[in-house]
């Protein structure tokens, strides 16, 4: 099973949740050059929402927001793995941080339909060393 590991930062954003505001936020992103590796989008109670970024150079999205007078939380480090969509690909993960005794407490996976997918993991911080000398990161 091919697959690339990285550390990756994230940062979150917290927006109204009105029509057109995510269009907005990512549009306005991607003005400034800022290129998001991936992204999710949460709402938090019925009238927010909030996002998760995980850019490709953090400096550029630190400098987009401060230049839209957007607040960020942030950063953070995740792990980002990308490989060929095998069954069982992210079980060998988890089998190599679990002999590890790292605990996932979060993550998100998706595949792109030809034989490739997108895996983030989120351990504690102070875990996060050893989930990545676990994955060889």
């Amino acid at each position: 099973m091919a697959f690339n590991i990285r550390r990756v930062d994230y940062f979150y954003a917290t927006i109204e949740d009105e029509p057109g505001e995510a269009y907005g936020l990512l549009t306005q992103l991607a003005g400034q050059g800022v290129n998001l590796l991936a992204m999710t989008a949460v709402p938090v109670g019925p009238l927010r929402t909030q996002f998760t970024l995980f850019p490709e150079d953090k400096g550029k999205l630190t400098q987009a927001a401060r230049h839209a007078g957007m607040a960020l939380g942030g950063p953070h480090q995740a792990l980002l793995v990308q490989g060929d969509d095998e069954l069982g690909a992210l079980a060998v993960i988890h089998a190599k941080l679990y002999h590890a005794d790292v605990e996932v407490y979060a993550s998100n996976a998706v595949t792109d339909g030809r034989g490739s997918y997108g895996y983030i993991l989120y351990v504690r911080p102070e875990h996060f060393e050893r989930a990545a000398t676990a994955l060889q990161v």
